[in-house]
C-alpha cells in the first residue's frame, strides 16, 4: 500500500486508452498524482502509460469492463489495496452507436450505449462513492464526463443523447448524496476535439437543419486544463457544471 503523504493524490481514469481520457490521465500525471488506468484493452493503457513521460511510474492499468459489476469490483478491491484511498474518479468510459433514426437503431446497439455510457458510470461512481466514504481522511471528488449531446443532441443520436442526459441526473444526485461526506460531484461537458474520431468534421458533418456542415474543433489541451481546474479544487468547493467547446462550434442555437 501506498502511505499517503500530503502530495500523494490517487486518481482513477476510466477509458483511459485513448482519447480524452488518455489527455486527462496524462494531465494528472504530469501535476504529480498517481493515475489508475482503467479501459478493456490493457495494451491501449500501458501505451497511455508509456507516453506520459516522467509520470509513467505513477501509472498503474488494470484491465477493467466498466459494464461488468464483478470486473468494477475487482478494479476498487485492487485500488483499496494498493492505495488504500481514492481522491479522484473521472468517470470517462463511454462510446456511441453509429448514426441512425429511433426505429432503424438496433436493440442491441441501444442497450450497449446504456451499458457502457450511464450502468458502467453508475457502477464505478457507487464504488468510488464508497470507498470515499471509508476512507480517512474522509472524502473525494468524482468528475462525470457528460456531453454537449447531454443539452442539445445531434440528428441520429438518440442512444448517445438519452445516455447524457441521464449522466446529468447521476451528477445532481450523487452531488447532493456526497455532500454529508464530502465528496463532490461534478460534470464536464466537452464539445469538438481534434482527434481521429472528429476529423470528418473538417469537411463537413449533419446539422439539425439538415445541412452538411464543417465544425469547428479545439485542442486537446483546452480540455486537460479545463478538467485540472475542477480536480485541484479543494474539496469545500465544486464545478456542479462546466462546458468546455470550440468558441466557433455550433452549438449554442445549433441547427
Amino acid at each position: 500500500m501506498v502511505r499517503m503523504g500530503d502530495q500523494q493524490r490517487i486518481a482513477l481514469v476510466t477509458g483511459a486508452g485513448s482519447g480524452i481520457g488518455r489527455g486527462c490521465a496524462h494531465a494528472l500525471l504530469a501535476d504529480g498524482w498517481h493515475v489508475v488506468l482503467c479501459g478493456r484493452r490493457v495494451q491501449s493503457l500501458q501505451s497511455t502509460a508509456e507516453s506520459a513521460g516522467t509520470g509513467a511510474g505513477r501509472a498503474l492499468p488494470i484491465e477493467c469492463d466498466v459494464t461488468r459489476e464483478d470486473s468494477v469490483a475487482q478494479l476498487f478491491a485492487r485500488i483499496r489495496d494498493r492505495f488504500g484511498r481514492l481522491d479522484l474518479l473521472f468517470n470517462n468510459a463511454g462510446m456511441s452507436p453509429s448514426p441512425a433514426l429511433p426505429d432503424e437503431l438496433p436493440l442491441s446497439a441501444w442497450r450497449a450505449a446504456v451499458d457502457t455510457n450511464l450502468n458502467g458510470a453508475f457502477l464505478c461512481l457507487a464504488a468510488a462513492f464508497k470507498l470515499m466514504r471509508e476512507q480517512r481522511p474522509q472524502g473525494g471528488r468524482i468528475i462525470n464526463n457528460g456531453s454537449i449531446s447531454a443539452h442539445a443532441p445531434r440528428p441520429q443520436s438518440i442512444a448517445y443523447t438519452a445516455t447524457k442526459h441521464a449522466i446529468t441526473g447521476l451528477t445532481r444526485a450523487a452531488a447532493l448524496d456526497g455532500r454529508t461526506f464530502d465528496i463532490a460531484v461534478g460534470q464536464i461537458d466537452i464539445g469538438n476535439v481534434v482527434s481521429d474520431m472528429t476529423a470528418p468534421m473538417v469537411n463537413g458533418v449533419p446539422q439539425a437543419d439538415g445541412s452538411l456542415k464543417p465544425e469547428a474543433r479545439m485542442d486537446m489541451s483546452a480540455v486537460t486544463e479545463t478538467f485540472m481546474a475542477m480536480a485541484k479544487l479543494p474539496l469545500a468547493a465544486n464545478v456542479l457544471f462546466m462546458t468546455v467547446m470550440a468558441t466557433r462550434m455550433p452549438y449554442v442555437g445549433r441547427g
